[in-house]
């Protein structure tokens, strides 16, 4: 009966209505972006456009209805969580030297790195804007946790930077990278959601802790799908994190496990200054499937979604909206792109 209700869930989103509502205000939002100057804006319009899972302010959403409140009071601040992720995005592309996001050109790409700063800094803006349509009572509660996650998603980058250059990274400093540079997002969006509905100081620290651990499954994820996944599907180029030498989980867990052939291996890859992508990718790839790195990295990701669970099962939410969202959550773990 469970499996039979998650492959609905999968294939019927329980919460579409609420997925309307968000896509009709964002979409309005954007349409109001000034059409000059030109260069500003266009490549915002262009990069919005390309759409993603927004999961970030679904969950505004989502926690909102867990407590009862009305949804509609939260689309400002679900509209800021998202502005944020994509202003994030566009950032993130430009250090990674990524080429494609969501199958397309990124903006640094399609016109240079000085327009997706530029366009970045003022998505920046824009979502402190709708922040402060947000009802008056709330509005400086949401500024105040919304800023400390915006600093730390920052330190997590920088982290994330850092890590590169950095000899003996431990898996468990990875995790607290990944924490603050995508999970923090995940527990804001949870946390202003449950704030719009006036839940308790309990529950809204509750569902800023199941983001946490949801957001820190989510990004593990997305570590296997750069290696595992399939690249008609991601809709990004796989194996990036393997060219640019990022010290993700399966990189540091393959130093942990492999024997002395295989270190030496990863190091010379590692080393090398000339390189063809795809063999660097297909060799690493290799040490990590000899090494079954597939399996573990799968059972990491179900602890730090069932610690996610138990800690959402100890707020006030009814039993059948959290089994609703269980199902939800459990058909992102298992997502392809």
């Amino acid at each position: 009966m469970v499996e039979l209700e998650r492959e609905k869930i999968m294939t019927e989103n329980p919460y579409k209505n609420f997925s309307i509502a968000f896509d009709a205000y964002f979409n309005q939002a954007v349409n109001q972006f000034p059409k000059t100057p030109e260069n500003l804006y266009q490549p915002l319009i262009y990069f919005l456009a390309l759409g993603g899972k927004r999961v970030r302010p679904l969950l505004t959403l989502i926690a909102a209805d867990f407590f009862n409140g009305d949804v509609t009071k939260c689309l400002s601040a679900a509209t800021s969580i998202e502005f944020f992720h994509n202003f994030s995005l566009i950032h993130d592309d430009i250090m990674d030297n990524a080429p494609l996001r969501r199958n397309k050109q990124t903006i640094h790409e399609k016109w240079n790195s000085s327009v997706a700063i530029l366009s970045g800094d003022v998505l920046m803006v824009k979502a402190y804007q709708e922040l402060a349509k947000t009802d008056k009572e709330i509005s400086t509660e949401l500024r105040t946790i919304f800023s400390k996650m915006a600093v730390e998603v920052c330190e997590g980058q920088q982290l994330d930077m850092d890590f590169e250059t950095k000899n003996n990274v431990a898996i468990n400093e990875y995790i607290n990278m990944i924490r603050l540079k995508t999970a923090v997002l995940l527990g804001c969006s949870l946390q202003m959601g449950a704030i719009c509905a006036n839940a308790s100081k309990k529950d809204c620290e509750l569902l800023y802790q199941t983001g946490e651990k949801l957001g820190i499954a989510f990004q593990l994820t997305d570590d296997y799908l750069d290696v595992f996944g399939n690249p008609d599907q991601v809709g990004k180029q796989i194996g990036g994190d393997i060219i640019s030498n990022k010290k993700t989980w399966l990189l540091l867990k393959a130093f942990e496990l492999a024997d002395a052939n295989q270190k030496n291996k990863l190091q010379d890859w590692i080393a090398k200054k000339d390189f063809n992508a795809t063999e660097k990718v297909q060799a690493i790839k290799e040490i990590f499937t000899a090494l079954k790195l597939e399996d573990y990295l799968k059972a990491e990701i179900d602890f730090y979604y069932n610690e996610a669970i138990v800690l959402l099962k100890s707020s006030s939410a009814s039993p059948e909206k959290i089994h609703v969202f269980t199902l939800f959550a459990q058909s992102l773990m298992q997502r392809t792109k």
